[in-house]
């Protein structure tokens, strides 16, 4: 943008002077700025995209329900698109979770999720306080989503604000049943109230993977202490994984399952906190004072939900797996051919997410190299943000070959330049 803007971009220090693109429209897997540029989104807007941007049918329910009803307080009335989309939810979901509770972002959607498990000690009588977490998690931006995220640059100057968690390591290959140990040790002391996880993918962490076994085998230690385990699925759900929800690859029917990103196909700000009965019922009572409190002014937007229930006739109506699969081996192939000619490392997959470790003399979030790339990225009309040395992809799910084959090309050009 030519003139200087007043807003004040997320994750984005404007002291470097980037310059920040205008993009007007979208269709499926491209951007089209101001200035004329067809960008490929190699990353599906931060994960949100599922589809592809301006799915039709998504559009048509937007435009369709915007005309009927915009908004409508959601404390004591509902409406017709929350009621079926809390149902298809239910439908499609794991059957123990019987209950949903709308919010609007991954934060919000955690931050429900903990108050849901404090909750449910308080009113069963036997309050637990302690909140227990993985080493490398990010779990949201808002208080109590940090504080179960990991401590660091991200929020050290927020700390007076954040609460105290019990860390468990991050279960590295060969390593898990160190933290396996760990969570038992932290589950047996009686005060854990829940256990919140990333199954199989830490995003923001540096896309850092896991085996299913080890979720199942921590779900499992949870089960035996009594220990409310929670599933932020907000990343890797809706298919990610390579399954619906990355919980279905172990066999993990999680106490309390957040959703959001891919809820609308990526269209609309959503998201549900999804509880079986127990949880529900600790706060079931003619005693108003053991009501969950939580609400924001938007919850279960009508028009978002419409948006979500068009996502849901997409999974039914549409091949959405066999995208996936067919998008997995052809990122797999692509990353093959770029780890034999490039100093990379620790290339790993889980469905549509696919990362590697650029080998660079400084490593983590912030360092210069994944600035150096992005810029590399971006100058040849391709949006990719890499995490510090890692880059990864996580595309639509429309993408097409010939746009992969263009992104692997420019990871190819861009490491050339470089390194």
């Amino acid at each position: 943008m030519s003139e200087k803007s007043p807003v004040w971009h997320p994750f984005h220090q404007h002291g470097l002077g980037e310059h920040i693109p205008l993009v007007e429209r979208a269709e499926g897997a491209a951007l089209h700025t101001s200035d004329g540029r067809d960008v490929i989104d190699a990353i599906s807007s931060w994960w949100v995209i599922t589809h592809g941007h301006n799915h039709p049918h998504i559009v048509a329910a937007i435009q369709d329900q915007a005309a009927k009803l915009d908004q409508l307080i959601f404390a004591g009335w509902t409406h017709q698109p929350a009621e079926d989309l809390a149902r298809g939810l239910t439908a499609i979901m794991p059957a123990e979770l019987e209950y949903v509770f709308f919010s609007d972002s991954g934060s919000t959607a955690v931050e429900v999720a903990l108050k849901m498990a404090l909750g449910f000690w308080t009113n069963s009588g036997a309050p637990r306080d302690r909140i227990v977490v993985m080493e490398h998690s990010y779990h949201g931006d808002t208080i109590g989503a940090m504080s179960v995220g990991e401590r660091g640059v991200f929020n050290r100057a927020y700390s007076p604000l954040l609460f105290d968690v019990e860390t468990i390591p991050f279960p590295n290959a060969g390593q898990e049943q160190h933290t396996l140990d760990a969570l038992e040790a932290a589950c047996r002391t009686g005060q854990a109230a829940a256990f919140i996880v990333e199954p199989l993918v830490l995003g923001a962490g540096g896309m850092l993977m896991y085996s299913p076994e080890t979720l199942r085998a921590m779900r499992d230690i949870c089960s035996r202490h009594d220990v409310l385990f929670i599933a932020d699925e907000v990343m890797t759900g809706w298919g990610r994984t390579g399954t619906l929800l990355a919980c279905h690859q172990a066999d993990v029917v999680p106490d309390i399952l957040c959703l959001a990103k891919g809820l609308t196909g990526g269209s609309m700000p959503l998201a549900v906190t999804m509880a079986s009965a127990p949880i529900y019922d600790a706060h079931y009572s003619t005693d108003r004072s053991k009501l969950f409190f939580h609400s924001s002014s938007f919850t279960a937007n009508p028009i978002a939900c419409a948006a979500a229930n068009a996502n849901l006739a997409i999974w039914r109506e549409e091949p959405v797996r066999e995208r996936v699969t067919t998008l997995a081996k052809n990122l797999a192939a692509g990353f093959e051919l770029l780890a034999a000619k490039h100093p990379v490392s620790n290339v790993r997959q889980m469905g549509s997410i696919i990362a590697m470790d650029v080998e660079a003399q400084d490593a983590g979030y912030l360092a210069d190299i994944g600035l150096k790339m992005r810029e590399g990225f971006f100058a040849r009309d391709i949006l990719l943000r890499p995490l510090g040395n890692t880059i990864y992809l996580m595309p639509p799910y429309c993408i097409s070959e010939q746009q992969l084959d263009r992104i692997f090309s420019v990871i190819d050009q861009t490491l050339s330049d470089v390194l």
